[in-house]
């Protein structure tokens, strides 16, 4: 069990979040470990009871971001136990044959962790802190910013109930009823935009004893163009697949509409994950269809009484992975700005959406990058060398080159400072790729004298 008895802050106020989801339980670890008393609201029933009915369920890829924030109160090692390391990925093609792309140098991985079982574990952990204190079937009916309070709907009884508040974290998703109080506000700028796809969940049983009937350590990806399917491993040897989808056209959601459709189309597309899946065509018109939004507002925060953070003031698509990450990695930063200024609420709010939002926008970016990346490129052999190729830069120049993907996933540098690096970097491909065939090429003294001019600018 993670030790929360650290030294109490100099202001032990209580505070109040919105919303009990990954972001928010964490938060409420953080905050209680300054000594704060910690009311948490939840819309939900507890996900830890019996009867919950699971919202959800698609595997996160936990990476280093979210290992330090995870790391900072002391729950790192918990969380370890259920979450399982992804090596590299593995690419199948049309007629089940495969590729594989390491994910990073050195057994550099990304840990595939159920989101409900993650968010189980870290309110159990938040739940044995005496000062975190969490109200489950709260549905949050309005946000009195002005008055400091809340009006709250109890889902088991149907009162209603109005609560004060003197700081409010909204931790409410991508939906956020606190921050949909802070769009009515003066100036508060906000967009949403949805992909033209949507996502579906679907299941590879295990085999015989547990075993995994796909590699485990690695995330699997059937590619195809327009659309594609992605598995992550689950810990009793199942892997959690999403198939990402268009919503309209010859191949899309709207046009599988009977499980013969559905049956004849995945044998054609997915041949050898088919027989994975005995219950495929049930799980496919059981499980309900997904959208995916980006999210983008600003300003995160109300004077010093309330502050938005995770998918409340950023959501984006999950195609790089990064959505829990970015939340979790909030709250580093926030933790970071409390040691900094104290009990100066107004600095430490400013200075977290001053910091945080140009990197949640180029998070934005990279996902939908991302998303034409997995879909598109993966499949492309001279994609694939090019990969190859930026490997053997980054050994070559280790100080000066280190890949997009690594930058993001397997290092704190700044979202933005590292999209900026990526699009430079994609320049330098641009112009060395016409000259590079083969990886023998690599050590071409004519392909080693323009590198050595690319780096060096």
């Amino acid at each position: 069990m993670a030790d929360f008895s650290a030294p109490a802050a100099t202001s032990v106020e209580p505070l109040t979040i919105m919303g009990a989801g990954l972001v928010g339980s964490l938060l409420s670890l953080y905050l209680a470990q300054r000594g704060h008393e910690v009311t948490v609201y939840e819309r939900r029933a507890d996900p830890r009871k019996a009867g919950f009915v699971e919202g959800r369920s698609i595997n996160l890829a936990l990476s280093d971001r979210g290992w330090r924030a995870l790391e900072g109160v002391g729950i790192g090692d918990e969380i370890r136990r259920v979450a399982i390391p992804m090596y590299r990925r593995v690419m199948h093609d049309q007629q089940g044959n495969l590729t594989t792309q390491p994910y990073g140098q050195d057994n550099q991985a990304i840990y595939s962790v159920s989101r409900a079982g993650l968010n189980r574990t870290l309110l159990d952990l938040a739940e044995a802190d005496p000062r975190v204190h969490l109200r489950f079937n709260q549905q949050c009916l309005g946000v009195d910013l002005r008055e400091r309070q809340l009006e709250l709907r109890d889902a088991e009884t149907g009162q209603r109930a109005t609560h004060a508040f003197r700081r409010l974290f909204g931790t409410d998703g991508a939906y956020s009823a606190v921050r949909a109080a802070m769009q009515r506000t003066d100036r508060f700028n906000y967009s949403q935009s949805y992909l033209d796809y949507g996502y579906k969940e679907l299941n590879i049983e295990p085999g015989p004893g547990g075993e995994w009937l796909l590699e485990k350590n690695a995330l699997h990806i059937w590619p195809r163009g327009q659309y594609m399917m992605i598995a992550l491993p689950n810990l009793d040897g199942s892997f959690n697949c999403t198939l990402f989808f268009p919503f309209e056209g010859e191949k899309s959601f709207a046009a599988l509409q009977t499980p013969a459709q559905v049956q004849a189309f995945f044998e054609e597309v997915f041949p050898d994950v088919v027989p994975l899946m005995p219950d495929l065509t049930q799980e496919y018109f059981q499980n309900p269809t997904g959208s995916l939004v980006t999210v983008r507002c600003f300003p995160w925060a109300f004077d010093d009484d309330v502050v938005l953070l995770g998918d409340a003031s950023h959501a984006i698509v999950p195609f790089y992975g990064q959505g829990m990450n970015a939340g979790f990695e909030d709250c580093t930063v926030l933790n970071e700005l409390l040691d900094q200024y104290g009990t100066d609420w107004h600095a430490i709010f400013e200075q977290f959406q001053q910091q945080r939002k140009p990197n949640a926008d180029a998070m934005a970016e990279l996902a939908l990058y991302n998303f034409e990346e997995m879909r598109d490129r993966v499949a492309d052999p001279r994609f694939l060398l090019q990969k190859k190729i930026e490997s053997k830069i980054s050994a070559q120049y280790p100080g000066k080159w280190l890949s997009l993907y690594s930058q993001v996933t397997f290092s704190h540098t700044p979202y933005a400072e590292a999209w900026r690096n990526g699009q430079r970097q994609e320049q330098i491909m641009r112009r060395l790729m016409p000259h590079i065939q083969s990886e023998a090429d690599f050590d071409r003294a004519e392909v080693q004298h323009l590198l050595a001019q690319e780096v060096a600018r």
